[in-house]
């Protein structure tokens, strides 16, 4: 791709937001504030540190060699083929867990009005709708995917507005609600415990933003186009997050959000904002399917790597520039995931999300656990592209953070069973690739062998070549 072609940081970073601002944050926040209680401001700041971390490591990969599939062959560099294959693997299911929960929560709000399609059906309708447009490619979808962006985006600002007009009083016949019940709740309902057991939730809110990482080898001028978008992604983010969940929780108390509700719904209810609380539904169906398109995007992309890696059936192998084999690939996956909502109904969505939040994690601990492994092997990145401040000490910290989040998985109903199913997910795929191992190569792609590890030069690679470059040019 022509570099003056590819993407800008402002597409990569309304790319990122598409993929993360989503049903995790409109409806599955309702789980984490209810554990937390007002301590969630806390958690959505911690899992802010986090995300910074985890991004910016990936950054100083990405900006050293952008590759196609990003970290899956950064690990697999690193490590072996092995990790390269478990990591790809738990990745791509990850993510179409998260979106099988997306595309669950959407059917939630569609029924109010269309109550004769049950759940199941209008999720599969948003499956099929999502990945058609997939196919159309990355620039025609950068384009509608920054409108809809855009859209849930101001939605969060509205939001932000009319919970600051109830609590200042600006309404004329309401009177203003002040501190309303945050002076009376307990800070910390649930101790310590309550905070941890609410971090899946809150990163789950957050993930998505490493399609910053798997898209890098579509960017205009990656040097300087990655690390923008990193930013702008972060704090556009954090920002967001915490300034709705500063103004709700006076609004609502935490004790009484479910999963069935989004907390912002509750609070403009309570507020007497009706008509609002009616306009947030429509915005969460549209929140919700932007960051399916933005997701699919990554999910593609995944498979075409795994696959030219060899770590893929050699069908999935895509020539072009749309991935159209593993997208199609990755939409049945998320249909057979949606289809689960015909045996578990009630339980469905907050099995999705924690299974695939488990996966998740997994795959940003590999993230920086690859990220410390090249800094101490190769220092920093050519161009002096060093940008992870602290380090070894914050990569010590963040991949601390993410292990006691996963080990802290059990202390919400429903999320004992992701954590377990996550992990007998790794298992199967450490079994997989010892069995894809054994048999014969010309059913994977022609461009590597399973058991053939990559050059062990990752981070000095683009330096190198720019050196041969000068040198031919002199001659």
């Amino acid at each position: 791709m022509n570099s003056k072609d590819g993407l800008s940081a402002w597409q990569l970073t309304m790319l990122a937001l598409g993929t993360v601002v989503g049903g995790s944050f409109f409806l599955g926040s309702s789980i984490a504030i209810r554990a937390a209680g007002p301590a969630i401001f806390l958690s959505f700041i911690l899992g802010g540190v986090l995300v910074y971390f985890i991004l910016t490591a990936l950054s100083e990969m990405a900006v050293a060699n952008p590759r196609p599939g990003s970290f899956q062959a950064y690990s697999q560099e690193a490590f072996g083929p092995w990790l390269g294959f478990v990591v790809g693997w738990a990745y791509w299911t990850g993510l179409v867990l998260a979106m099988s929960s997306e595309a669950t929560a959407a059917s939630v709000f569609l029924q109010a009005w269309i109550p004769r399609m049950s759940p199941p059906v209008l999720a599969t309708v948003i499956v099929v709708g999502v990945t058609l447009l997939n196919l159309l490619g990355a620039k025609t979808l950068s384009q509608l995917e920054s409108s809809l962006a855009a859209i849930k985006l101001g939605a969060l600002v509205g939001f932000i507005g009319l919970a600051l007009a109830l609590i200042i009083g600006i309404f004329p016949d309401k009177a203003p609600v002040g501190l309303g019940v945050l002076a009376s709740e307990p800070v910390f309902p649930g101790g310590v415990g309550g905070i941890a057991g609410s971090m899946l939730i809150v990163l789950f809110s957050y993930a998505g933003f490493e399609i910053i990482g798997l898209a890098s080898s579509e960017a205009r001028n990656p040097h300087k186009t990655i690390p923008r978008a990193i930013m702008y992604t972060v704090i556009v983010l954090v920002g967001l997050y915490c300034s709705v969940i500063a103004v709700l929780l006076p609004l609502v108390p935490t004790e009484n959000l479910t999963q069935e509700v989004s907390p912002m719904v509750a609070a403009l209810s309570g507020g007497g904002l009706g008509w609002a609380a009616g306009s947030i539904n429509v915005i969460m169906v549209t929140a919700i399917i932007s960051t399916m398109l933005a997701a699919t995007f990554g999910l593609g992309r995944m498979v075409r790597s795994l696959a030219d890696t060899g770590h893929a059936p050699s069908v999935l192998i895509d020539k072009g520039d749309v991935p159209f084999r593993g997208i199609l690939f990755s939409g049945a996956a998320m249909l057979a995931s949606v289809s689960l909502g015909y045996l578990l109904p009630k339980q469905i969505y907050i099995f999705l999300v924690s299974s695939g939040g488990f996966s998740l994690l997994f795959v940003y601990a590999i993230i920086l656990i690859t990220h410390y492994h090249h800094r101490r092997r190769y220092g920093c990145p050519p161009k002096g592209h060093c940008q992870l401040a602290g380090f070894p000490y914050t990569s010590w910290f963040a991949i601390a953070g993410l292990i006691a989040v996963i080990i802290t998985m059990p202390l919400i109903p429903g999320q004992g069973s992701g954590l377990y199913v996550g992990l007998l997910l790794t298992g199967f795929y450490l079994v997989l690739y010892t069995v894809f191992k054994s048999l014969p190569q010309k059913l994977f792609s022609r461009s590597a062998a399973l058991a053939k590890p990559l050059p062990r030069n990752l981070l000095s690679t683009p330096q190198k070549t720019n050196q041969n470059s000068k040198e031919s040019k002199r001659k």
